[in-house]
């Protein structure tokens, strides 16, 4: 063994660089506030392993991207661990940075001859954000490509080259294939090709100017090994420690729905950047550049400029107050930008709306995914696409269960029906309640109160004895069969005795419903059709033209035909129908493998 480590040392001289990396002089011994070099380069190349495991599946294109990382998250053998570390491994290196600047600012390590390695470590925090910015696209999900889209927005309002130097990141006029592979290339190459030549550069300056004391030394000076190793080994694993508590906490990291730029969405930075988007609502419209570019170069040219400024005691005191205070309005800034979010309801709305697209999407992507891609999934979903659709065009009259299919509480007073549940048993029984036809839950809001034959007639219900109640209990069974909803299956079918005689008894004397209603080719046609009532046919035609003759005719009550004015499409028309029927596709069954 000695022999070949003999013939290895006369070819290469390994151990005279072993000994002069390990046997480093360490002023005043070993100590804790000397790891958070080590930390980052530890973090760095997690970084870099993890990320070429994640390349080998991963695929840059905006049509397999989120497809691709789906496969890692769900599908693939321990890739959601892979994929959380990857990721909470950045989050801890921006941290670690931080830390390890004020630390340098503080021992007075920025000062002659330092200057140079200063400036590395400063341009080290400027590519890590940059490679985090980067890598923030490439799930091609919806938070990264919105969070993205805002960041080169303001690298557009950059003087002179702002439009240009947009053009290049995103590789053309909108954002889609060219974006994301450019993207890929920074994250992948150039970036992290900077970040090792940075690091190489910051560790030589470092190795050749020593370690700064922190004055004065109480104890005598020490070789790099074996106690700061020690704690170097220490600290790595704390760190280590603290983003496998993430990793396993999120299982994983996060995913978003798939890109989709056809759906809005509020658009948030990941919390690092939090403070540049909080620092931007102070100078709106024109001023944004100052918030922008002006003030961030302010910040960076002082920093650039700190060993300059330190060469006297009164200039480090300067130093060190501008850093507390900078980093103190960072910390302030994004504790006002998550304050202000969670006291907005509808951003709070759109967060569950996303978190549940998220979760929707992951389910329907195990019964498989399309050539067209993963987003065509949510496009043709009921379960989320009818929501948004009845959000933007039914809110302002109806609600469901109180709200606007969201979540949020719109403006409008409302002057129609609450929908949820529409057709079944308790809708229809609250419907012909006295006590609540006339409430804003139903007809409260419309112009059908007080005068209509309807709403009379469903007051009269009141003075109904017990066995006329009865009758009208199975009429409503019989009504709301009609509507052949996924929920009532099974109790449609255990009634059907019930049903039938429901029926009678909507063409008999009591309910005489065909006095003033069609069902089945019987009765007058003066009011809306029953026949079908609820079902997906007769729901998609009254969305459609409620004004139609065999709805409401002229006596429709300001209700919007949906179809004839072309405000929603067929297919629109029918995811409402279809959410508010509660017929959508059931996720899949996940595989066993998929599991892990």
């Amino acid at each position: 063994m000695k022999a070949s480590l003999d013939w290895l040392d006369q070819r290469t001289g390994y151990r005279k660089l072993v000994h002069e990396t390990l046997f480093e002089n360490v002023p005043g011994g070993a100590r804790w506030r000397y790891v958070w070099g080590s930390t980052l380069v530890f973090c760095f190349a997690v970084q870099v392993i993890t990320g070429l495991f994640l390349w080998l599946a991963y695929s840059p294109s905006s049509q397999t991207a989120w497809e691709s990382v789906y496969f890692i998250q769900y599908q693939m053998w321990g890739g959601w661990f892979l994929r959380g570390l990857h990721h909470f491994t950045a989050q801890a290196m921006t941290v670690l940075l931080v830390l390890h600047l004020m630390q340098v600012v503080i021992d007075g390590a920025y000062k002659a001859p330092r200057e140079i390695n200063f400036w590395s470590g400063v341009i080290l925090l400027l590519l890590t954000l940059a490679l985090s910015l980067t890598g923030y696209l490439l799930p091609w999900d919806q938070k990264g490509y919105w969070a993205t889209a805002v960041a080169t927005n303001i690298a557009a309002i950059t003087p002179v080259i702002g439009p240009a130097l947009q053009t290049i990141v995103v590789g053309s006029a909108d954002y889609g294939h060219h974006t994301i592979t450019r993207f890929f290339a920074l994250h992948a190459g150039i970036i992290p090709g900077g970040i090792i030549a940075f690091i190489v550069a910051h560790i030589y300056l470092f190795r050749r100017h020593g370690i700064t004391p922190k004055e004065p030394r109480r104890r005598p000076d020490a070789a790099f090994w074996p106690d700061q190793v020690l704690r170097d080994a220490v600290a790595c694993l704390a760190v280590l420690v603290v983003v496998l508590f993430f990793v396993i906490r999120h299982h994983g990291a996060p995913l978003d729905a798939p890109a989709d730029p056809s759906e809005p969405y509020d658009a948030r930075p990941e919390w690092y950047f939090l403070f540049l988007f909080q620092l931007l609502k102070y100078f709106p419209g024109r001023t944004e550049i100052i918030g922008a570019i002006i003030v961030p170069t302010l910040l960076l040219g002082v920093l650039f400029a700190m060993p300059y400024v330190g060469r006297w005691k009164l200039g480090h005191r300067f130093n060190l107050g501008f850093l507390w205070a900078m980093m103190g309005g960072v910390a302030l800034l994004t504790y006002l930008a998550m304050a202000e979010d969670a006291k907005n309801a509808d951003y709070q709305a759109g967060v569950q709306t996303a978190q549940r697209d998220a979760a929707r999407v992951v389910e329907l992507a195990r019964g498989g995914i399309p050539i067209t891609g993963a987003v065509t999934l949510l496009r043709n979903d009921p379960l989320t696409q009818g929501p948004k659709i009845f959000s933007q065009s039914c809110s302002s009259c109806h609600r469901y269960d109180g709200h606007d299919g969201l979540g949020r509480q719109p403006k409008d007073k409302i002057a129609a029906s609450d929908l949820k549940g529409f057709g079944s048993r308790e809708w229809l029984t609250g419907f012909f309640d006295p006590a609540l036809i006339d409430t804003p839950k139903y007809w409260g809001g419309t112009h059908f109160v007080p005068d209509s034959d309807m709403v009379k007639f469903v007051k009269d219900l009141a003075e109904y004895t017990p066995e006329q109640k009865e009758e009208l209990r199975r009429g409503l069974i019989a009504l709301s069969a009609e509507a052949r909803l996924p929920a009532q299956a099974e109790a449609d079918r255990r009634d059907a005795t019930l049903i039938a005689e429901g029926k009678a008894a909507m063409n008999g004397t009591l309910l005489a419903c065909t006095d003033c209603h069609t069902l089945h080719d019987q009765g007058a046609a003066e009011g809306p059709d029953l026949t079908g009532y609820g079902s997906r046919e007769w729901l998609v035609a009254f969305i459609s033209d409620p004004s139609h003759e065999r709805f409401y005719g002229e006596n429709n009550d300001r209700m919007p035909s949906f179809g004839p004015e072309k405000s929603l499409t067929e297919h629109q028309i029918g995811l409402v129908a279809d959410w508010l029927r509660g017929a959508w596709p059931q996720p899949a069954t996940p595989a066993a493998a998929g599991s892990n």
